[in-house]
């Protein structure tokens, strides 16, 4: 087993890196999103990125590196990362950018409350209430649409959050003796594996007519091949995915889960940016204001943290 790594200005750098690569990727996933289902345009996606991951790993100790002893483990991530990737992709197709992003803002507090049962990290009173003000965040943004406007659907991001953060907090763990290459490469084959899965139960779009909102339909489309000018957004999504898998990887490798996962922030600045200039998005007084509460919270659970490390 490799020593547990700490060093935080690294695993901050990777994180940040993944934002990005997160904004982009939704954004092309809105854009050519409905022309395609979503579990063909994840096909795609993840067997480019699939390729790309096994070349770096060929090119970075071999295939070796790829032997694990704890495959239901990683079989748990990458599941639950399937899970949190299928509902909010589900979202933004009929939410603004911004807003599915501040409400997926809560996964860093997930990541610090499961942080306690599975990697033995203390988390006190204080960022316990730090966390319950976060989720106050949560509740501003979404309760104007749980009496009626999107309904359930509002609450996807925070499904995927939640997902999200479990898998984090399971890679930190498993990232001790498993490489970040390795890492994403298991995870692209849970894609390829649960999307093939899809093609067969609906890819025919026998369950199309079923479909009560833009969510579901997009879950339920019928294949086709692609038209030549999507192929350019297809192969970057490839790209970005192994970018992602490898980079957020490398952030749960290089530093504890609680320091790198606030600034997942970021991705609000990036996705703001995007919704604006390709879809005409502004975030409504609700977002900023729950978002802020999020953030603040978050940022206080750091502060919090770095001072009882200095004062221990």
């Amino acid at each position: 087993m490799q020593r547990m790594r700490n060093a935080p200005g690294l695993g901050i750098s990777f994180m940040i890196a993944a934002m990005f690569c997160i904004s982009v990727n939704d954004a092309l996933i809105k854009l050519i999103g409905l022309s395609y289902p979503l579990h063909q345009i994840v096909f795609i996606r993840n067997g480019i990125a699939c390729l790309v991951i096994l070349i770096l790993i060929w090119r970075t100790g071999g295939f070796a590196q790829i032997r694990t002893k704890t495959p239901g483990l990683h079989m748990l991530r990458a599941a639950l990362i399937v899970m949190a990737n299928t509902t909010l992709y589900a979202a933004f197709i009929v939410m603004p950018l911004a807003k599915v992003t501040a409400l997926y803002f809560v996964a860093p507090f997930f990541v610090t409350l499961l942080s306690i049962p599975i990697l033995g990290e203390p988390v006190g009173l204080r960022r316990l209430a730090a966390i319950a003000v976060g989720f106050l965040g949560v509740l501003v943004m979404v309760a104007p649409e749980l009496g009626g406007g999107l309904g359930w659907v509002a609450i996807l991001p925070v499904v995927a959050a939640a997902g999200y953060a479990s898998a984090a907090v399971l890679t930190r763990k498993l990232g001790q003796a498993t490489s970040a290459a390795a890492l994403a490469l298991y995870l692209q084959l849970a894609f390829l594996l649960f999307t093939s899965a899809m093609f067969l139960i609906a890819g025919d779009g026998k369950w199309e007519p079923l479909a009560s909102n833009d969510s579901l339909r997009f879950l339920l489309m019928a294949w086709r091949w692609p038209d030549a000018q999507d192929w350019p957004f297809l192969i970057a999504l490839g790209a970005l995915s192994a970018g992602i898998g490898y980079f957020i990887s490398q952030a749960y490798r290089q530093a504890p889960a609680s320091t790198v996962a606030p600034f997942e922030y970021v991705l609000m600045i990036f996705s703001i940016f995007w919704g604006y200039t390709l879809f005409d998005e502004w975030p409504a007084p609700s977002v900023f204001a729950g978002a802020a509460i999020i953030v603040a919270s978050g940022f206080y659970i750091v502060w919090r943290e770095r001072r009882i490390k200095a004062l221990s």
